[in-house]
């Protein structure tokens, strides 16, 4: 892009700033998009060429978060940025999902948008920014696209909407919620709430909707000052004649296939019906594509374009979806907990072919996550991991790290839970859960809110109320449409849309729309959600015939976790010289750890009570004044000739002089008390040097007293 341009529009509390011309000239397009004082670098480019031997479109996004940028230096060995943060995954699909859509059916040139955080102010997200930036650069560019989309983050704070809301306002408001839309619909949700009623959830979504339409026309003006002509793209786009071709080579064959229930027999029948159709070559001779003979791959995406038809066929003509169920029908639900012996808290729920384990692990605050972010350092006592093992499709594949999908569906999960998660001076643990898909055919991310919550509850975590989930799919042709409860793998591969919403019986907690469509229609949404609050409140009924309330006890072989509350100038004493008294205590106790707060909040961990109980009398004695009259357990740790030092609080010694040892003359301390005795000592004397005087003969006379 050569030429250069500038425009901002009035955006929440600050003004939306584009500029272009000035940085990476050499990409398709470049946009710095900027608000307050947070500022994105987003480029877009193209290759020259459709990629070889794909039938998807080879889209890539990547979001980088530079910590320059909050003028930081990186933590760790090499001090600089490394493998993409959570954060980094999260924004780079929350960019993706919704421009995806908007590229022509067909096109298959790869096409690659980098977004880069070059300024934070600390109060601002970038991801906004970021959405804005990809579609803006892609608008102006010549890269065919069929946008601009505008996005907002709408937060509620005292019941008020608040568009843009900073990091701080975001973690006092009811919800957070990304919606990016077009001028006739919506795009892409994302978002969490503190259990919302759907009524509140539709009213945001429409109030983003309106408020979201300056940022996309401000794209539209934008380019008409500074685009680029469209490239004229190869696109792979079949012939209604060969479509037809294969429909009749597979008439009523399709339609048998779709009665088996079973989704390993019904993919089974499909690729044999496909290796029949593609058995002869020949037959298909006639036809082209962009000039060129067809090859077995352009066959296979023709047969899906004709699977897709006679899905919608069977739902629209015959009100039938593939295993037979009607359009609001969920699949069978069981659900169990404590199905393994030694973990902390355990769970299976199963919903037709999709099977999520979550197990829960207990932890202490050092298992604490810290997240370095551009708005700071935190911790994180709550995670939710998701794994998505080849097996739980019949598939083979190598086992690497998680990718983008695994973590998207695991923060999803975490987002439904978060809301009735306990705080942390409720329950001072830190609460890990993994959801093993063991099986999947649709929504696996729903099963594991399900089974998440379910297994939290076996823990003994003290959850507000039950979490569950499910996905509600669309399917259209022309102005017709329907919606689909609990979508299975194969209507969300052909259907339109996969909204996936979560929430107690008192409302919702994660929303998350992906759409292949254009846009989808306000009113339809509102529809999704109120079918999406009906199935949830069967699930809930299921889930709660199994568990309805959190176990009054957590498991036997979790940590417990005991606390007690230390003046905050006492911290030392507790720690004391290099951590010196600290370690002394767990080695004397036999306890796992002991964590202490800023403010002297002292949190032991241990899987034995009784030590846990021990570790807790030990910090309570250092920190203990003593009090002049009180009688003490001591035990002897030197011998003078004038006396016996002795131990009477952890940490604090006092001299029970010769002449206090007994009512009787002591001529030889030594031969009156050794090292190690233990008797009880009476607090005579605290002189002006803060020095203790203790009296043995003195408690025993109170003892003696108090028998009498």
């Amino acid at each position: 892009m050569s030429k250069s341009g500038r425009i901002e529009v009035p955006f929440g509390n600050d003004n939306l700033v584009i500029e272009t011309g000035k940085l990476a000239k050499q990409a398709n397009a470049a946009v710095t998009v900027s608000y307050g004082g947070t500022v994105v670098l987003v480029a877009v480019c193209m290759s020259k060429k459709p990629k070889e031997g794909v039938d998807f479109f080879p889209l890539m996004v990547e979001y980088q978060e530079k910590t320059y940028s909050a003028g930081r230096i990186p933590g760790g060995f090499f001090k600089r940025e490394g493998r993409p943060t959570q954060k980094e995954i999260l924004t780079s699909r929350l960019i993706d999902r919704p421009v995806r859509p908007l590229f022509p059916e067909g096109f298959y040139n790869e096409v690659q948008v980098t977004a880069t955080v070059l300024s934070s102010d600390g109060e601002n997200d970038p991801d906004i920014l970021a959405i804005i930036g990809a579609s803006t650069a892609l608008h102006i560019s010549d890269i065919p696209f069929e946008g601009p989309v505008g996005a907002v983050r709408l937060g509620s704070v005292n019941g008020e909407f608040v568009l843009n809301p900073t990091y701080a306002q975001r973690e006092q408001g009811e919800f957070d919620l990304v919606v990016v839309g077009l001028a006739d619909g919506i795009v892409m949700i994302e978002g969490e709430a503190n259990e919302i009623p759907e009524t509140r959830i539709k009213e945001a979504v429409k109030y983003a909707f309106q408020k979201l339409q300056p940022t996309r026309e401000i794209q539209d003006k934008f380019r008409q000052q500074v685009g680029a002509e469209k490239t004229k793209a190869a696109i792979f786009r079949a012939s209604e004649e060969l479509k037809k071709k294969v429909a009749e080579m597979t008439r009523g064959r399709l339609t048998e296939i779709y009665n088996i229930g079973e989704k390993e027999e019904r993919e089974e029948a499909l690729n044999m019906l496909l290796d029949e159709v593609r058995s002869d070559m020949t037959v298909f001779e006639a036809y082209k594509i962009n000039d060129r003979a067809l090859t077995p791959a352009d066959i296979k995406v023709v047969f899906d374009q004709v699977e897709y038809d006679e899905v919608r066929r069977l739902i629209f003509d015959e009100h039938k979806r593939a295993d037979g169920r009607g359009l609001k029908d969920i699949r069978d639900i069981s659900c169990e907990v404590n199905v393994l012996p030694r973990t902390h808290g355990s769970s299976l729920f199963t919903r037709g072919q999709t099977q999520s384990l979550a197990v829960v692990t207990l932890g202490t605050k050092r298992d604490e996550q810290m997240i370095e972010a551009l708005d700071g350092l935190s911790y994180n006592n709550f995670m939710l991991h998701y794994n998505f093992p080849s097996f739980s499709v019949g598939e083979t594949k190598p086992m690497r790290g998680p990718g983008r999908r695994e973590i998207g569906h695991g923060a999803l999960a975490a987002k439904a839970l978060r809301a009735v998660m306990p705080t942390k001076e409720q329950f001072p643990y830190t609460v890990r859960v993994v959801s093993e898909i063991l099986e999947s055919n649709g929504s696996s991310s729903m099963a594991s809110v399900c089974s998440g919550s379910l297994s939290l509850m076996d823990a003994g975590v003290p959850v507000s109320g039950a979490v569950a989930g499910i996905s509600i799919g669309l399917v259209t042709r022309g102005r017709e449409w329907r919606l689909l409860t609990d979508i299975m793998g194969l209507e969300d591969h052909f259907g339109d849309m996969d909204f996936k919403i979560a929430g107690t019986d008192k409302g919702v907690t994660a929303i998350q729309l992906d759409i292949k469509i254009h846009s989808i229609a306000v009113d339809i949404l509102e529809k999704g959600v109120d079918q999406a609050h009906e199935a949830r409140g069967t699930i809930l009924g299921k889930m709660q015939n199994v568990i309805s309330r959190p176990n009054a006890d957590i498991s036997t072989y979790a940590p417990r976790i005991v606390t007690v509350q230390i003046p905050a100038d006492k911290i030392g004493e507790v720690i004391g010289p290099g951590g010196k008294t600290i370690k002394k205590i767990i080695e004397a106790t036999g306890v796992e750890s002991i964590d202490i707060e800023d403010d002297g909040k002292v949190l032991i961990a241990s899987t034995s009570k009784e030590s846990a109980e021990k570790a807790l009398r030990y910090v309570s004695g250092l920190v203990e004044a003593p009090e002049i009259g009180k009688i003490y357990d001591a035990q002897v740790v030197k011998v003078a000739n004038f006396g016996a030092f002795c131990e009477f609080l952890p940490g604090k010694q006092g001299l029970v002089h010769v002449s206090e040892l007994s009512d009787k003359y002591v001529k030889d301390v030594n031969q009156a008390v050794k090292v190690g005795d233990r008797f009880k000592v009476k607090v005579i004397e605290i002189d002006e040097m803060r020095r203790v005087n203790l009296s043995k003969k003195q408690a025993e006379k109170a003892a003696s007293s108090a028998e009498i």
